[in-house]
């Protein structure tokens, strides 16, 4: 039996039966439903679309009641106890994981595409000192368009394929670069002798040392928050991609759009946002107090809640368990006994229980950035980093749908109408 949903026009009485396909219907059906063949069709009015689906995907699930998260079906807490990074990578970017053979190949290609053109170096230098991380890494990923000009024919698989490999490997490099010149140090190019997250850490943070190599407890940390950020479904940044990727437009282009939404403060500066409220908060006597200023209204409790998760946040508590592993090289966090104490009222008070404001992947991820010594501009620029691997995986899942357009949604006029053009001469008279 077909599903469907039958819809009355009150305003003509008449019925239209419109199919539901996986729980959802076309809005393109709506557009049927009119008073008059000269009037347009009823269309949906969902900002921010909170309940809009604008694609199909076989790349994310998430279960927000339940506080389940899966790439391609793989439970994530899975996934960040046993595999790395690349491994994660490919598995969104191919769909399966990959064989000995194919995995390493794939480490093979991304290792050795980690340097970049010189003119990139030339051209990164050319920020002010103050320049932020994020305004660089966004503008430096645009300009790789240039450098790589077939990157435009998107339909060639092998030349997407190539594409995704540059752009997944140069990313570390970009991020590293735009850290260091805001400290004034020179830019360390990449070691193909590293892993992936190693390599990072190490342009980082080399000086002088001839080799660099950065405790194993650090960079398996990295590289499980890494993993927890690979992809997260449709949202901001992910849908800034694909509307502008529905152009037509390179890939490299497509993910600096990515980069740009994900500058903003209400989608990568969370976990900098929790800092800065934990500080405040000062030291555990002064909890209580803040709770009391969250339910009157005085106060906001970030790191609490998330638009899809009513559960506790999956990533959060798989950071939770790396935060000991991270502060028993670094030292603990002073902070992380005002987290703890918050979390643990804030779980048990009837206030936060009933808004189901369960902690996300911000309110601990801050706490393990600080600690492994990066400076909160940082924060979205590591957020960046490992999102690149879902942003391509969802382009490319775009270029293959074909039901996919270019991005054009509706809008509702609200301005005035026919108005009659009144000359410069009489309204300057």
């Amino acid at each position: 039996m077909t599903e469907s949903l039958t819809v009355r026009d009150n305003r003509t009485g008449r019925d239209y039966e419109l199919p539901i396909t996986d729980g959802t219907i076309r809005a393109g059906d709506l557009a049927a439903i009119r008073t008059d063949d000269d009037e347009p069709g009823i269309a949906t009015y969902d900002p921010g679309f909170t309940n809009t689906a604008s694609c199909r995907s076989s790349i994310t699930y998430i279960d927000g009641e339940k506080g389940i998260l899966e790439y391609r079906g793989y439970p994530i807490e899975q996934l960040a106890e046993d595999s790395t990074f690349l491994e994660v990578a490919y598995l969104l970017i191919h769909g399966e994981l990959p064989d000995r053979s194919a995995y390493d190949s794939w480490v093979h290609e991304i290792t050795y595409h980690t340097f970049v053109h010189e003119n990139v170096k030339t051209f990164m230098q050319g920020f002010r000192y103050d320049a932020h991380p994020m305004g660089m890494l966004m503008a430096s990923v645009g300009a790789l368009s240039t450098f790589y000009p077939e990157s435009r024919h998107i339909n060639d698989q092998q030349n997407r394929h190539i594409q995704m490999v540059r752009l997944i490997a140069k990313m570390p490099t970009l991020g590293a670069w735009a850290f260091r010149h805001a400290q004034g140090k020179p830019y360390v190019y990449p070691d193909n002798d590293l892993s992936y997250a190693e390599n990072f850490l190490a342009m980082l943070f080399k000086m002088s040392e001839q080799k660099f190599r950065a405790d194993e407890r650090l960079t398996k940390a990295l590289e499980i928050l890494f993993i927890l950020h690979a992809d997260h479904e449709q949202n901001c940044s992910t849908n800034a991609v694909r509307s502008v990727g529905s152009s037509q437009v390179d890939p490299y282009s497509a993910v600096s759009a990515g980069i740009a939404a994900l500058y903003g403060p209400l989608h990568g500066g969370a976990n900098e946002a929790v800092l800065r409220m934990l500080r405040r908060i000062g030291s555990v006597d002064n909890v209580s107090d803040y709770i009391t200023g969250v339910k009157n209204g005085d106060e906001r409790l970030m790191g609490f809640g998330h638009r899809v998760y009513k559960n506790y946040d999956p990533r959060a508590k798989i950071i939770k368990k790396a935060t000991d592993d991270v502060f028993a090289v670094t030292g603990v966090n002073p902070l992380l006994e005002i987290a703890l104490e918050l979390e643990k009222i804030a779980l048990e008070d009837e206030y936060f229980v009933e808004r189901k404001l369960y902690p996300n992947v911000d309110f601990y991820s801050g706490l393990i950035y600080e600690a492994l010594s990066f400076p909160p501009e940082m924060f979205t620029v590591l957020f960046a980093i490992p999102r690149t691997v879902g942003w391509l995986a969802q382009w490319a899942e775009l270029v293959d749908d074909k039901d996919q357009k270019i991005a054009r949604p509706k809008q509702i006029y609200t301005g005035d109408r026919t108005l009659d053009f009144n000359p410069r001469e009489k309204r300057w008279a």
